[in-house]
């Protein structure tokens, strides 16, 4: 079955970075769209960033030019740089990988958070 395992959340402070990465099982990751999204309390899910098979990147207006995606087809892993962290970063943030077939399928999430 398809898993995907995050890791690399944390407490940081403003301007701080972290590294997220997510271990993707059970898809052929080397053909697969993934992505990064995050959820703040009472808001929506939010897109960060994503990356297809053939590495054209897209990144959520908030986070353009702060957090880079990146993905390492061997590792079968999507990592996520996020730089000059602010406050408003603070969410839980989700792997994702969407099957054009089946539809969008979610990791467990991380907690990010930045203290000003």
């Amino acid at each position: 079955q398809v898993r995907l395992v995050e890791s690399g959340g944390g407490l940081v402070q403003a301007g701080g970075s972290l590294r997220l990465s997510c271990v993707a099982s059970g898809i052929i990751f080397s053909t697969s769209a993934m992505g990064w999204y995050r959820q703040a309390p009472g808001k929506p899910r939010e897109l960060v960033a994503t990356i297809t098979s053939g590495f054209i990147l897209n990144y959520g207006d908030s986070v353009k030019g702060r957090f880079t995606i990146s993905r390492d087809n061997a590792k079968k892993t999507v990592y996520l740089q996020m730089n000059s962290l602010k406050p408003e970063d603070t969410a839980v943030y989700y792997c994702n990988y969407r099957n054009q077939y089946i539809g969008d399928y979610w990791g467990q999430g991380t907690q990010v958070t930045v203290s000003s």
